[in-house]
């Protein structure tokens, strides 16, 4: 195989391990590509290309956490991760931990480890490389790494949910809600949140968004009601899709450009978390991104006439 063939074949791996290791899908491609970069100018080639390109990208992808970190502490508002809607790297054996580590709650859960536990426990717990490997990876010894790892997964458990809902159970909890959506149905969007349930969105500062986080059942349905069967009226569509493994939607203005996406967290039966992304910086690999302070002016102006 030439250089191009074999960092072709181990691109969707090295996407997977940036993208878990920084939340971001630009900042994983452009640390895919510096990876392919060192690689074409390596003069020989190296033992284990799956080793050296995996220990090149996390390298690359842990510097430039280092640096995003203060971007991230002075971010306006919630951060979410990049929306990721098909994960390119697919391992039978690995099915469960790629999808878990993939989720949203399991990206920002994330956040809370250093740089270092983040990669260690990317390489070891989600794509289980060995400790030989993830240590010449991260640079650190191997007893070192055992426990980065020993903190990462205490960090890591002490957030995760007790009870993971199934697959099939999140499909049919995300149809009945996205109905009641489209409805306005504010007891049909109730019965499927969870007491304690939260609305958070990650503008950015760029777009409108419906608040910064509302809390309970009830304040959460009565809200949801009382904007989404608006946007209907003015053309915007709901398209059904997985965000980051998790049931939601992308939202489209009339012309199909993408005005926000939507990821719903479900536990135990009901839905705990909706979130939602409307920074226009982060849905551009999504595809082209509509005008939201347009759409928010037109939803604006549609409910005003309404009532006059």
């Amino acid at each position: 195989m030439t250089k191009v063939e074999e960092f072709e074949e181990l691109r969707p791996l090295l996407f997977s391990i940036a993208y878990r290791i920084l939340g971001g899908v630009g900042e994983a491609e452009d640390a895919v590509q510096e990876t392919w970069l060192r690689f074409a100018a390596s003069a020989t080639r190296p033992t284990s290309t799956k080793a050296f390109l995996s220990a090149t990208v996390t390298r690359i992808s842990i510097d430039v956490l280092r640096s995003a970190r203060v971007r991230r502490e002075q971010y306006p508002g919630p951060w979410f991760p990049e929306p990721l809607l098909n994960d390119p790297y697919e391992d039978p054996a690995r099915a469960v931990e790629l999808a878990d580590s993939v989720s949203m709650a399991a990206l920002l859960l994330l956040e809370r480890l250093s740089p270092l536990e983040r990669a260690v426990f990317v390489l070891r717990e989600v794509f289980a490389f060995g400790f030989d490997e993830v240590a010449a990876a991260v640079g650190r010894s191997e007893a070192a790494c055992r426990q980065l790892l020993v903190r990462a997964r205490r960090h890591m458990e002490a957030g995760r949910p007790r009870f993971a809902a199934d697959r099939q159970e999140r499909r049919e909890l995300a149809t009945r809600f996205f109905d009641a959506l489209r409805d306005g149905d504010v007891g049909g969007l109730q019965d499927l949140l969870a007491a304690d349930v939260q609305l958070v969105g990650d503008a950015g500062g760029n777009a409108p968004q419906l608040a910064k986080a509302v809390m309970g059942a009830a304040n959460v349905a009565r809200l949801l009601a009382a904007v989404y069967p608006w946007l209907t009226r003015i053309d915007v569509t709901c398209e059904r899709h997985d965000i980051n493994g998790e049931p939601g939607a992308i939202f489209r203005d009339r012309d199909g450009m993408v005005l926000h996406l939507m990821a719903l967290d479900v536990l135990d039966g009901r839905i705990r978390t909706i979130r939602g992304l409307n920074n226009p910086e982060k849905l551009t690999h999504v595809g082209p991104v509509a005008d939201a302070w347009a759409v928010a002016r037109e939803l604006k102006e549609a409910r005003r006439t309404a009532t006059v």
